[in-house]
């Protein structure tokens, strides 16, 4: 077999990093589509937390809004209902199988993970927040920011996490350990002799 058709360290790496992804994606699917959804516990816990969180801001700022489970109402408007494909959770889980797929410090992921959840957490509740803004004061807003805009915006944050991810997690000795070894110099300096 010839030295130009063996895979290179970097095609190993990214061949296994997409092996991960597709496990976890796996994991998740059966994991959240297949029980966690139909049971769903977890949904309804995070959908009341969100409507609370959400509610809590507002007031915080002087909108007097007034959560009823999974539903919060501004007056003079329907308000929103959280329902169990708004809440963020399925966005969660891809993140976090996203920093489990890519070499990282496990010491790192200790606390990147945490934090990335609450990133997508605080991205979920401001979304939630912008939505009632926009029902009550554009209306006309208010379906292209709930069917395309303010989803869109929970993809770029975890692209954004991934990032921050791929640049911060991976320590530099695990780096260097999986790197390609250095091309060797084909055409060397010549020397230079002192006659």
């Amino acid at each position: 077999m010839s030295s130009a058709s063996a895979p290179t360290g970097s095609t190993r790496r990214i061949a296994a990093f997409v092996g991960k992804v597709l496990a976890f994606y796996g994991i998740w699917y059966v994991l959240y589509d297949l029980w966690l959804l139909p049971d769903g516990t977890v949904d309804r816990w995070l959908s009341l937390n969100v409507a609370w969180m959400s509610g809590g801001l507002l007031e915080l700022f002087g909108v007097n809004a007034i959560v009823d489970g999974r539903g919060i109402v501004l007056p003079g408007v329907r308000g929103v209902r959280i329902a169990n494909g708004c809440n963020g959770l399925s966005t969660l889980g891809l993140f976090v199988g996203f920093v489990l797929a890519y070499p990282g410090s496990p010491w790192r992921r200790l606390w990147f993970i945490p934090t990335g959840v609450l990133a997508v957490y605080a991205t979920n509740v401001g979304r939630v927040v912008v939505m009632l803004l926009a029902q009550k004061y554009w209306p006309a807003a208010f379906e292209p920011l709930h069917g395309f805009g303010l989803t869109t915006i929970f993809y770029v944050v975890v692209f954004g996490l991934w990032v921050a991810w791929a640049n911060y997690g991976d320590t530099p000795a695990a780096a260097s350990e999986d790197a390609d070894p250095p091309a060797a110099d084909v055409d060397p300096a010549p020397a230079v002799s002192s006659s």
